[in-house]
């Protein structure tokens, strides 16, 4: 199945690229909250990733002032 492969071969690629381009983090959260953030992300127009990003972002940025 050509389609298949095509998939499998993009899925691959996509994979190499995120390894190479980006840094993960990992955080664990209370059984169900999870799901809350994520839907309050999303009610802020955010995928749960860019609202994470975002608060952290804001943090910093607000340390930076204080200095």
């Amino acid at each position: 199945m050509k389609h298949e492969k095509y998939y499998d071969s993009q899925k691959e690629a996509t994979a190499r690229y995120n390894k190479k381009a980006y840094d993960r983090i990992n955080i664990i959260v209370k059984k169900g909250q999870r799901q809350i953030i994520k839907d309050f992300a999303a009610s802020q127009g955010k995928s749960l990733n860019r609202f994470v990003c975002d608060l952290i972002e804001a943090e910093m940025n607000k340390h930076k002032e204080t200095e």
